[in-house]
């Protein structure tokens, strides 16, 4: 039986562009169909924006590559109409360890508090991640949204327009053109979109390397993330250890830098080492090798005239704190609300400046946090080790020094502070829920839960206040979602969005993000706010 990554799930057909006499025009077409990819082209078709994807592979990933989601990711894949599909096959997990030799040293909890309809993280193999993205693509097809998946479609060439961009693509029976109004670049780490436009990363690559390997075998380890500092079987080094869906585990060796790739991806050189760590006696089965080296750079900007990036195409940090894949979908979910307000003439095409404002912002913030770490797994003079490990010894019984351990600080939503769309904000309220904050989520009667009920649009979410069912600014609606005491069944709501204050008017965006906030409605209030959210100018809002 074939392995999933083996079998094509968007094999290559001929389209009736190939044939056209004129490039054909698309509203919007995704370049690359790895996880963020195909989220962008989720997202759109539930927009009603025609979009094409096309990718020169024609199935999914090798190798279980991004494993880790956050709780942020999974509730963006609510509501993309996928997320429960990943939650019952992945491994869920909140309890992380760190040992030191042989000691453990440190353990926290990701998710201390209750209230929350997804787990802090979950494990999944990044080929259950595409499958499962794919079949919702498919599903969409059937719904009759207008969204396409072509294997084999390999771009050549990207060319900028005033109002538009050209792609040239190859394929087994040859080269064709088509042009776009927008492209959106997902084409991952090397982004040969990137290359033909001229762009390049500024930042750091560090001078290391990690052994990571999918290893098949029945083991009593806990469903818990654990990380080594200096074990007996990797002397010097670090390891981690991960657990995924069908008894495969994920297994990180760092090796140094000054290492020869090929020989240590041998199957004769990974073997010895992983019995060095799991024993002996432990039987198991190699599923996938490969090394990785250490880079925490981005663009200088997100967009380059009609061609945006997303995800690593567009930033790069180091695997501890499963940053990658998560902030990805975070850019694909601040980009298309955007996008589609320009391409309905309903916002201004400055608007899109906003998206690199805020998705800069997360990826300095992730390349902050993954160089830390960086710095702290792999020392780089006698001084830092002899400091790490004074840390890690004082950490076993000392409260004040656990902070200071960096593991790799896991994934968490960015909260977009300095934000332009930022609106009022209301002091009496939670710090967790001010403006540029993502939404957080809270048990409401009935077994229903917040952010399932704010969805994908702006809205007006009132508690314990009195807003009109909907207002309509300009042709934009918003819609209202409004909650009292008796729907607030476990007194979330109330701890995470009102605090001292006895009412709220939170203005959401379509990405859960908060606006702004007030404790009463006011209509002149919430218009200006709205306005500024859309990208109109000091003057236009004022006016």
């Amino acid at each position: 039986m074939k392995k999933i990554f083996e079998v094509p799930l968007y094999p290559y057909v001929r389209s009736a562009d190939q044939d056209a006499e004129k490039p054909a025009r698309h509203k919007v077409v995704v370049v690359g169909a790895g996880p963020i990819g195909l989220a962008a082209a989720i997202e759109l078709a539930m927009q009603d924006i025609e979009v094409v994807v096309v990718d020169d592979n024609d199935k999914v990933s090798w190798g279980s590559r991004a494993v880790c989601y956050a709780k942020r990711p999974l509730e963006i894949l609510d509501r993309l109409g996928c997320g429960d599909r990943f939650v019952d096959k992945a491994v869920e997990w909140n309890i992380g360890k760190v040992f030191f030799d042989e000691r453990q040293v440190y353990q926290f909890d990701l998710l201390p508090e209750d209230g929350h309809k997804r787990p802090a993280f979950i494990n999944l193999q990044q080929y259950y991640f595409e499958e499962y993205l794919v079949d919702r693509v498919k599903a969409l097809q059937a719904e009759g949204k207008s969204i396409e998946l072509r294997g084999g479609n390999k771009v050549v060439h990207v060319e900028n327009h005033d109002d538009h961009a050209t792609l040239d693509l190859l394929t087994k029976d040859g080269a064709y053109k088509i042009e776009a109004d927008w492209v959106i670049a997902c084409d991952g780490a090397s982004s040969p979109i990137r290359g033909m436009l001229g762009l390049d990363f500024v930042g750091r690559i560090f001078e290391d390397n990690f052994l990571i390997a999918d290893v098949v075998m029945d083991a009593e380890f806990p469903t818990e993330r654990w990380f080594w500092f200096d074990p007996p079987f990797n002397r010097g080094q670090s390891a981690l250890l991960h657990k995924q869906p069908d008894n495969v585990w994920r297994i990180d060796l760092q090796l140094g830098w000054d290492i020869d790739k090929e020989e240590e991806q041998k199957p004769e050189n990974v073997i010895p080492r992983l019995k060095a760590m799991l024993g002996e006696d432990v039987n198991f089965e190699l599923e996938w090798v490969s090394i990785y080296t250490f880079q925490c750079r981005r663009m200088e900007q997100f967009h380059k005239g009609r061609v945006i990036f997303a995800g690593d195409s567009a930033h790069q940090v180091s695997p501890f704190g499963a940053r990658g894949a998560n902030s990805g979908l975070q850019d694909t979910d601040n980009l298309v609300w955007k996008l589609k307000l320009i391409m309905d003439g309903k916002a201004p095409l400055s608007l899109l400046d906003t998206y690199d404002q805020e998705r800069i912002y997360g990826a300095d913030e992730n390349i902050l946090n993954s160089s830390r770490a960086t710095d702290f797994i792999t020392p780089k003079s006698h001084v830092s080790r002899v400091f790490r490990d004074a840390v890690l010894n004082l950490a076993e019984k000392a409260d004040f020094a656990r902070p200071l351990v960096n593991s790799g600080r896991l994934s968490v939503p960015c909260t977009y502070d300095e934000s332009s769309l930022n609106g009022p904000n209301h002091q009496d309220m939670p710090a967790r829920t001010r403006p540029g904050s993502p939404a957080s989520d809270a048990p409401l009667k009935g077994g229903e839960w917040l952010l399932d009920k704010l969805g994908n649009k702006f809205q007006l979410l009132a508690i314990n206040t009195d807003v009109p069912a909907s207002m309509n600014v300009d042709g934009i609606e918003i819609s209202a979602l409004t909650l009292n005491s008796g729907d607030d069944v476990s007194g979330f709501v109330k701890e995470r969005y009102l605090g001292e204050a006895a009412g709220a008017v939170y203005l959401m965006r379509p990405d859960q993000h908060v606006a702004a906030r007030w404790d009463s409605f006011n209509e002149a209030e919430i218009i200006k706010a709205f306005n500024k959210v859309i990208g109109k100018t000091l003057e236009e809002v004022n006016s």
